[in-house]
């Protein structure tokens, strides 16, 4: 990086502490300027994943303030699904297709630049930029790096960027859940998580949640009794008590049954949750779990399903029922695929009747891996394919956790 790049993400870094998130955009074109850059619109996805909202207060190279844009079928949600820079042959180009022809490398153009935390997507970012080389490339890209890094510091305290990422009024018991869910995708060297929840506004008694402990990755998936503000209280019950146990260094059997004393305490058996609790040795790919009246979890090995890991499940939490059976145990290869469900996926009915079925869900999501698709792209398409089976109108809660357990991959395919 030259030194007007480094100066600009000092500046940037200096200036963002006590600004918020509707004084961003200025702040990122005032920076910018310095190399050349100009005209930066920022855009966030949305709950859904389906288009690609701009920040308010901005204006685009022809002046005009930014449309949302859709995630499929422009140039802007190219850099999103592939995660990597996108550029169009002219600087005013801002909605374009994904068929453009790039500039010569002396021409200036429009660049699109995934906006990313950690591994987890958070939008994109479009400049113009003078030119094309190295130097330019790597000043965009570590621009786009802080930014998003910001975006995400500064989100969980505005009630604007909440506003932004929603296309519709927010069910309570969505609002409740969604605050407490973690992110839909994390990854290290050597494993990959990433979640989908449908519907989004309206979710009601689906959850997921994980966490990553030294060597191991607690990992759980939720699916309450009904569609309410109890069922979504039900569920968050669960995730509450399941990391209090975890926390405390209790093994999954106990777990269980501290999450079904806390939702027999709120409603004294009227409610219940089903659920799978696991925990993975990410050094050597052993899976512990337990079964709470849930559907088993999949394995996927390459390109085929190889195992659905049934066992003789416990009842489910919320009756005062105890668990009888020891945690079931997996060896897991590398590049193996996990994924665990609610019913809402695999009973998920068109018009006509037809459910969507249990060999469907394995063979969307194994073709998407031969497609070398990563994780959260597979999930987010996944989603619109469970939308489409039933014309928008989902009959229950849908909810995937997909865990990909790695020794060595190519990058790319980590995010």
């Amino acid at each position: 990086m030259h030194d007007n790049g480094e100066r600009m993400l000092g500046a940037l870094i200096a200036a963002h502490h006590l600004a918020t998130i509707e004084e961003l955009p200025g702040l990122v074109a005032e920076q910018a300027r310095p190399l050349g850059f100009t005209d930066p619109v920022l855009y966030v996805a949305d709950l859904q994943e389906t288009f690609l909202m701009p920040l308010p207060g901005q204006l685009q190279p022809d002046g005009r303030p930014p449309e949302r844009l859709r995630i499929d079928g422009t140039v802007a949600g190219r850099a999103f699904r592939t995660l990597d820079l996108v550029q169009t042959r002219h600087p005013d180009d801002t909605l374009g297709d994904d068929s453009g022809q790039p500039p010569t490398a002396r021409e200036p153009r429009r660049v699109y630049l995934p906006l990313l935390d950690g591994t987890e997507r958070i939008g994109v970012l479009a400049l113009t930029v003078p030119r094309d080389d190295e130097g330019v490339r790597w000043d965009a890209a570590q621009l786009a790096a802080l930014v998003a890094l910001i975006l995400a510091n500064k989100r969980t305290t505005s009630d604007t960027y909440a506003r932004l990422v929603r296309a519709r009024p927010m069910q309570l018991s969505a609002e409740v859940l969604w605050t407490l869910l973690p992110i839909r995708t994390f990854a290290t060297e050597r494993v990959v998580v990433s979640a989908a929840l449908e519907p989004a506004y309206l979710v009601g008694g689906d959850a997921f949640d994980y966490a990553k402990t030294g060597g191991t990755l607690h990992l759980s998936i939720f699916d309450a009794m009904g569609h309410d503000t109890a069922a979504g209280l039900t569920a968050t019950i669960a995730m509450g008590a399941c990391r209090n146990s975890r926390r405390e260094n209790l093994g999954l059997l106990e777990t269980g049954e501290a999450i079904d004393a806390a939702i027999v305490e709120l409603f004294g058996g009227t409610q219940f949750a089903t659920g799978v609790l696991a925990e993975l040795d990410v050094a050597t790919g052993r899976l512990n779990w337990v079964n709470r009246g849930h559907p088993p979890p999949l394995v996927l090995r390459h390109g085929r399903l190889v195992a659905v890991l049934e066992t003789e499940p416990d009842p489910p939490m919320g009756f005062g029922m105890a668990a009888y059976h020891p945690p079931a145990h997996y060896q897991l290869e590398p590049g193996d695929r996990l994924l665990f469900y609610t019913d809402g996926v695999t009973e998920a009915r068109s018009p006509t009747g037809e459910e969507f079925g249990l060999d469907r869900f394995a063979d969307f999501v194994i073709r998407r891996e031969a497609d070398n698709v990563p994780p959260p792209e597979t999930l987010r398409r996944l989603v619109q394919t469970l939308l489409e089976h039933q014309q928008d109108r989902l009959q229950d809660d849908a909810t995937v956790l997909l865990v990909e357990w790695k020794t060595q991959r190519q990058h790319q395919l980590i995010l």
